[in-house]
């Protein structure tokens, strides 16, 4: 795959192809097929079978016998529990990764194997109805997919991309402080809730997210942001290329994976194949994260082993040739299209500072979607300084970032960071400028966007020259309105004395007969007042320079209502301004904001460490 390839069709080919497959009208719309059997005509006691990869890429049979129908166990959708039959399966019960794998009665296809019980002692998994997951075969899919053509379009006519968006993953805090972790607590919401079944959760059997090339602090971040979708992140390997031997297309019952980022580190959710009809892609037998229309890579896997486990085994595997797109992410299943090329967004780390590091550069090819891209920008960034320069030295470090964005030039941005005892664990990196910058790019409602590339720069100082804040003491607790409040800050440094810094804060005459509650913190971690954006040239001007400088200490404090209206911010008003500027023929008005002031002490050295003070502004009679 090209590391900026759009979404596009692999050739004219491949599509007349399809055409030659399509399924016979009679079936068509009924979710059912010649060589597919219905809930209804499965009984308590049919055997059948079960095919899935055990190892390598060819599937292999496993028998099941039918314990029961579960009727209506999620909105519209029967769940038919069987029992397995397996040498292996008698061993690792129910497996994650083996979601999908198709269930034959009488020779039909049923449905695919897909929910299972945590801690179970025997193999016994709930099918999803192949019905359920033909009606998401089927389902049309828009022309166009957050601005990237999902259907071939020929030669010579021009499509107007419509403002089809995925809409089921997208963040709704406000856009220029995107916060990855609370995006993530936003979409873990949505998922399906457990179904208890003798006391216990039915669970869709989880997800393995296949990890590669990435080391424990980055492993847990993967895990706090992507466990609660069901996706259980695993040492493994990968990103090697394409093996040669590998199929080259799909078969029931074969490896599928869901490739979240490649190159220099991988991450793939493995599950199997229920059914191929022509270029559509039938696994899995429940969501991965309920995304509705999408478009991340796809991936023929190899399957290496079957580990076994108490909680849940699970199959270890890895890509073996890259081959489609997911197109469809539902409640009964996901659809991938063998015909598409998902896009990607490639990504390169350079990092400076670490002499006689054996490898400084690492480069990426991520997933374009709006929520994992901005998780493994964080990932991929924590996880290189980690692996170039885990020393446990005091340190401060600076990174410059270029987000390239198509039709749009480029955003450049720094970040900076001071870690004492060690480099700084992968989880500090899921709120910096560049992942809040990506996340706000990508879940922008006014126009979709592409991004070409991101290239980082970080540069590492060991260094005991850090000023740790021990203190703030208020000189006087009361301050006139007009006046200043003077606080003395208290330093801490390395093999040094502790030192000492006066200064003076200006108080307004309009907050007399206040408390004011004086915040101390370093300027690298204070967001700079600015409007909420109302399109998309206001929201990236928002995300330049958002932080004030690295080497300063800002003081803040609350200095009443201010108002905010197309991308400009009044931060103190007279009395009745508010109601003054409020409009009589519209509704779209000026908002208003609890005002900050923020007031910068450039400092000498990094200071880390924050700190409170509060005053009384003192009133005077005229």
């Amino acid at each position: 795959m090209r590391p900026s390839s759009l979404i596009v069709c692999a050739a004219l080919a491949g599509f007349c192809g399809s055409l030659a497959l399509t399924v016979d009208e009679t079936w068509a719309g009924s979710g059912l097929r010649k060589d597919t059997i219905g809930v209804e005509e499965i009984k308590r006691g049919m055997k059948g079978y079960g095919l899935t990869v055990f190892e390598g890429t060819t599937p292999e049979k496993f028998d099941v016998e039918v314990i029961d129908i579960l009727k209506n166990f999620r909105p519209g959708q029967d769940l038919i529990l069987v029992k397995t039959t397996h040498p292996r399966l008698e061993i690792v019960k129910v497996v994650a990764g083996m979601s999908g794998s198709p269930i034959f009665f009488n020779g039909k296809m049923a449905g695919a194997y897909a929910y299972g019980w945590t801690f179970g002692s025997e193999p016994v998994a709930g099918v999803t109805p192949i019905k359920n997951m033909i009606h998401d075969l089927e389902r049309p899919l828009p022309n166009w997919i957050n601005g990237f053509p999902l259907r071939f379009i020929p030669k010579g006519m021009k499509a107007k991309p419509v403002a089809t968006q995925s809409q089921k993953n997208r963040y709704t805090g406000r856009l220029d402080d995107y916060d990855l972790k609370q995006h993530a607590s936003q979409l873990a919401k949505s998922q399906p809730t457990p179904t208890q079944h003798a006391g216990m959760p039915l669970r869709p059997v989880s997800t393995p997210l296949l990890m590669g090339g990435i080391g424990a602090g980055g492993m847990a971040l993967v895990s706090d942001l992507l466990s609660p979708f069901g996706m259980d992140p695993l040492q493994a390997g990968g990103g090697g290329g394409t093996d040669p031997n590998a199929p080259t297309a799909y078969v029931d019952g074969g490896a599928v994976g869901i490739q979240m980022v490649r190159g220099d580190m991988s991450a793939m959710g493995l599950g199997t194949v229920t059914r191929v009809e022509g270029n559509k892609v039938s696994a899995f037998g429940h969501p991965m994260m309920n995304a509705g229309v999408t478009a991340l890579p796809a991936a023929i896997g190899r399957v290496v082993w079957f580990l076994a486990s108490q909680y849940r085994s699970f199959k270890l595997g890895m890509p073996a040739r890259t081959v489609g797109s997911l197109v469809n992410d539902r409640q009964a299943s996901i659809v991938v299209d063998q015909s598409i090329t998902a896009p990607t967004v490639p990504m390169r780390v350079k990092i400076n500072g670490a002499p006689g590091a054996p490898k400084t550069e690492w480069n990426f090819e991520l997933c374009h979607e709006k929520f994992m891209t901005p998780t493994f920008v964080a990932v991929t960034l924590g996880n290189s300084v980690q692996a170039t320069a885990a020393d446990r030295q005091d340190v401060s470090w600076q990174a410059k970032s270029v987000i390239k964005i198509r039709g749009l030039g480029q955003i450049e941005l720094e970040d900076f960071g001071v870690s004492v005892g060690g480099t700084p664990d992968p989880r500090e990196f899921s709120s910096t400028n560049v992942v809040r910058a990506v996340g706000a790019l990508l879940n922008n409602p006014w126009k979709p966007i592409f991004i070409e590339s991101i290239q980082t720069e970080i540069n590492l100082k060991y260094s005991r020259d850090i000023l740790r804040l021990r203190g703030v003491t208020a000189l006087e607790k009361v301050v006139d309105e007009g006046g200043k409040a003077r606080l003395r800050l208290s330093f801490l440094q390395f093999s040094g004395d502790a030192s000492h810094q006066v200064v003076a804060i200006p108080i307004p005459r309009h907050l007399s007969g206040r408390k004011l509650s004086l915040s101390i913190a370093p300027g690298y971690t204070v967001q700079r007042p600015r409007a909420a954006p109302d399109s998309l040239s206001e929201l990236i001007a928002n995300l330049e320079n958002p932080i004030y400088p690295p080497q300063s200490v800002v003081v803040s404090y609350s200095a009443g209502t201010g108002v905010s209206f197309r991308g400009r911010v009044a931060s103190r008003l007279p009395p009745g301004a508010l109601d003054a500027l409020q409009p009589s023929s519209t509704t779209i008005a000026p908002e208003p904001y609890n005002s900050q002031v923020h007031h910068v002490i450039p400092m000498s050295k990094f200071v880390i460490g924050k700190d409170t003070a509060s005053i009384r502004v003192n009133s005077i009679l005229r």
